[in-house]
């Protein structure tokens, strides 16, 4: 009965032209919107849209030998420079690495940051990972989904008029239940751009990644051969599943080209949008 009242109560979303929705990416650490979702953030900036990152922790625990408040900074600076190469705009907020809880407080920075962007879409991760913040990370945006509206709720900030798309980024974990893609967005044409820009993130792609995931030997010394390397790393094979939502959006002829993609599944907590709704939300989506 609640489900069918929030739906009533935030209609679908008019979105007058392309270009005019409004998108905010939420991960836990400074990289992780890059990597969910940052082909599809580079298709969407050229084509108009605002598109916003937001890092909930400062990264100041992801590394073998720097850490504390000189790793942020160079964490901070890293995000920056990636934002300039994706065409968006970058916030790090300034919670320790590591230590991230679906607290309160940290709830209502969520909001804050949603309602500040007027986020017509949120895509984050879901509350399924290996790593803790990755987990928090999803359920502080789902406890944030409803919220973003309620005016008593961080009442500082204005609410949302509508409720959200709420995305879910995709990933490979399979209990309780596995990754369900509705969405899949082909960045063949920009992939090498996500490479390059997050290959701005050099602290943990060239460095602590490589280090804890036992590869730190792989990596070129050469920074020429850096970047092919990256995207080599990164050149993962199309599950079946995308395949067939790469299918469905595109159509079979199309799909059959596509080398990369990104997919997401659509959360249950926000607006539940129509295929129209995706298609101009996505334009690149139709046939």
């Amino acid at each position: 009965m609640k489900r069918f009242l929030i739906i009533l109560l935030f209609p679908v979303a008019v979105f007058a032209q392309s270009n005019s929705a409004r998108i905010i990416v939420i991960g836990a650490h400074p990289d992780d919107c890059d990597l969910d979702a940052g082909g599809t953030a580079i298709l969407l900036s050229q084509a108009g849209y605002a598109v916003k990152f937001v890092s909930v922790t400062n990264g100041d625990a992801g590394h073998q030998r720097e850490g504390g408040g000189a790793l942020a900074k160079r964490r901070m600076a890293e995000a920056q420079e990636a934002g300039k190469r994706f065409g968006v705009t970058y916030v790090v907020l300034d919670n320790h690495d590591g230590e991230l809880l679906p607290t309160l407080e940290i709830r209502l920075q969520v909001i804050r940051e949603i309602r500040e962007w007027n986020a017509d879409v949120v895509i984050a991760p879901r509350p399924n990972d290996y790593h803790p913040d990755h987990r928090y990370t999803g359920v502080l945006v789902q406890d944030a989904a409803y919220m973003v509206a309620v005016p008593n709720v961080a009442p500082d900030t204005p609410p949302l008029k509508k409720n959200p798309i709420f995305l879910y980024s995709q990933d490979n974990f399979q209990r309780p239940n596995p990754f369900r893609p509705d969405v899949a967005i082909d960045i063949t044409s920009v992939f090498e751009q996500k490479v390059h820009a997050v290959s701005a993130h050099e602290s943990q792609v060239y460095e602590w990644l490589p280090w804890i995931g036992g590869y730190e030997a792989e990596v070129p010394k050469n920074p020429a051969e850096r970047k092919k390397w990256l995207a080599s790393r990164y050149s993962y094979p199309l599950r079946a599943d995308v395949k067939g939502a790469l299918e469905k959006w595109y159509g079979p002829e199309r799909a059959a080209k596509v080398k990369y993609a990104e997919a997401f599944e659509i959360c249950e907590y926000g607006m539940q949008p129509t295929p129209e709704d995706l298609q101009r939300i996505f334009p690149m989506l139709k046939k």
